[in-house]
């Protein structure tokens, strides 16, 4: 099987992992949910993180074929166009992000004009869909319960897993955003846990429990044997008891209403006002507290 060689890059702010991946024969490679930078209190968007994959590919002398989202995160803004621009690689994301767009078309109340077919990207992916990595074959996984959108990109013995599975001792993501699964989650959890025992799962988040290092990869096997949620093969029943329990008690994350409208932009701002200057709009009383 083919062995990309993953670059993980950590963004403490966020607790978010982004990834360059790339084939060593070739040195081609692909970025995958790169964060754009975001302080909350001033509104002011920077770009620390972009900055440092860019260099980090400029050093290691790889050519990149593709700027991935694996789904629009309520976490973190997307540098997907930004570093696509830089880098000169069209991005791609899951083709049902258009569901996503609608549904927080609506939430934003945006007008009918927004565009919620996916043209924010340059490629939208189907499962199943195989796209070239250099000599690496990278498929897509369509993925949902996190998001009604998420993909997992599986590049030879790599899978991009994004937020589906935490690290073991973590468990697996929330499903209780707007679309959200934990049905769904169970039924893409299999999926991926049915790869072959040794395919690093590479993820999209994690909160260091126990005041552990942060860390981004376990294997399948690993998955099996030691994830709190999922270990000693837990039906769909008990596997959505247990994360329809914990996401009751989760607040939402505290760029969520910043995010999604950034992240269903494609990584965008919206479009200037007469002053020229961007603005996020919040839906008042949309959400109850938690």
């Amino acid at each position: 099987m083919s062995k990309p060689i993953v670059k993980p890059f950590w963004d403490e702010a966020t607790g978010s992992w982004q990834y360059v991946f790339h084939d060593p024969n070739t040195m081609q490679g692909a970025v995958v949910d790169p964060v754009w930078n975001y302080d909350p209190k001033a509104g002011a968007t920077f770009t620390s993180s972009a900055d440092e994959i860019a260099a980090y590919v400029q050093e290691a002398g790889i050519d990149i074929a593709w700027v991935l989202d694996t789904h629009p995160h309520a976490d973190h803004f997307s540098a997907a166009p930004l570093l696509a621009e830089r880098l000169k690689a069209p991005t791609a994301i899951g083709e049902r992000v258009t569901e996503v767009q609608k549904l927080w078309q609506k939430i934003y109340h945006l007008p009918e004009s927004f565009p919620t077919d996916g043209r924010q990207w340059d490629r939208l992916f189907a499962d199943g869909d195989v796209f070239m990595v250099g000599d690496i074959p990278v498929q897509v996984m369509f993925s949902p319960g996190h998001t009604l959108a998420s993909v997992t990109y599986l590049a030879g013995d790599a899978a991009f897993v994004h937020d589906t599975l935490m690290m073991p001792d973590s468990g697996t993501s929330r499903a209780d955003f707007p679309g959200g699964s934990s049905k769904q989650l169970y039924a893409s959890l299999q999926r991926i846990l049915a790869l072959p025992d040794n395919t690093r799962l590479y993820v999209g988040h994690d909160y260091a429990p126990e005041g552990r290092n942060p860390q981004c990869m376990a294997t399948v096997a690993e998955h099996k044997t030691r994830n709190i949620h999922l270990a000693g093969g837990r039906t769909e029943a008990e596997f959505c008891a247990v994360r329809d329990q914990r996401d009751a008690s989760l607040p939402l994350p505290k760029l969520m209403l910043a995010a999604l409208q950034i992240n269903i932009r494609g990584g965008r701002k919206p479009a200037p006002e007469a002053n020229g200057r961007s603005y996020l709009k919040i839906p008042l009383d949309y959400f109850q507290p938690r």
